[in-house]
């Protein structure tokens, strides 16, 4: 079963709105109800809700009604129509208004549970899309972001590209490598494209912002910077402490940005 949530019964008939609450209620789902489409909607923009239990026809605002204002409301709802016999053709019609189901009064216990169960795992299901589609798209852009990055360097990027760091220290930018002695640490695309900014610019304070689009060739807000530089020049930290000294090359200057400066 669907895990219990958040459901607006809206019917203009007192015992059909109780028989609802008390169904669900004891299926351990939270539920409010509604005399009216207009009180629907004023608690609807008062509150969250999963599932809307809507019948059809009301006085006042009706439920075809209530269904034009919720397409404009930016909700997510799954809307399961309450509705008569004699009222079927309005059923059809609020369908080709957004709603997914229906129930014909009086219906069943058995029959109210199962359509709304079946309503909160539509939901559910459409929560998971929405997610794996945000992620997909974060993918593709960073792709997109490392297309960018690689188009961008210059056409001499084949050739190895040796920077002295110390006396007996180097780094090899083409294949992201820094060498100390005897030992080989390898940098991942993001920690040369930093070190090869923070050596660029050596001795200059560059702020969050600035180290973000250098680096990672993205603009983010001024409040975000600092916690995606973070874990990265952290991580870049790590690989120069290698080299006697290394670990404090890298200055933050609180609320501004970072230096990078070796010993004279």
């Amino acid at each position: 079963m669907t895990p219990p949530g958040k459901i607006l019964v809206v019917d203009d008939e007192k015992d059909t709105r109780t028989t609802l609450k008390d169904i669900l209620e004891l299926e351990g789902y939270r539920v409010a109800t509604a005399a009216n489409g207009e009180e629907a909607l004023k608690k609807m923009q008062q509150d969250e809700y999963d599932v809307i239990i809507l019948d059809i026809v009301m006085p006042g605002m009706d439920g075809i009604t209530v269904l034009e204002h919720l397409s404009q409301m930016p909700i997510d709802i799954e809307i399961v129509l309450l509705t008569a016999h004699s009222s079927v053709s309005s059923a059809i019609a609020a369908l080709r208004h957004g709603a997914a189901d229906y129930l014909l009064k009086p219906a069943a216990p058995d029959e109210i549970i199962n359509t709304v169960e079946k309503a909160f795992q539509r939901r559910l299901q459409r929560l998971k899309q929405q997610h794996l589609l945000t992620q997909l798209e974060a993918s593709l852009q960073a792709l997109k972001n490392e297309s960018t990055l690689r188009s961008a360097a210059p056409a001499e990027a084949s050739t190895p590209h040796v920077i002295s760091l110390t006396t007996n220290a180097w780094v090899d930018m083409t294949r992201r490598r820094i060498h100390y002695g005897k030992e080989t640490i390898p940098l991942t695309p993001t920690e040369g494209r930093l070190l090869q900014v923070f050596l660029e610019h050596e001795g200059e304070v560059l702020e969050h912002q600035q180290l973000v689009k250098m680096a990672q060739g993205y603009e983010v807000a001024p409040w975000e910077a600092p916690d995606v530089l973070r874990p990265l020049v952290s991580r870049l930290r790590s690989k120069l402490k290698h080299i006697p000294g290394g670990w404090h090359w890298i200055t933050n200057v609180r609320g501004v940005g970072y230096v990078f400066e070796r010993p004279k």
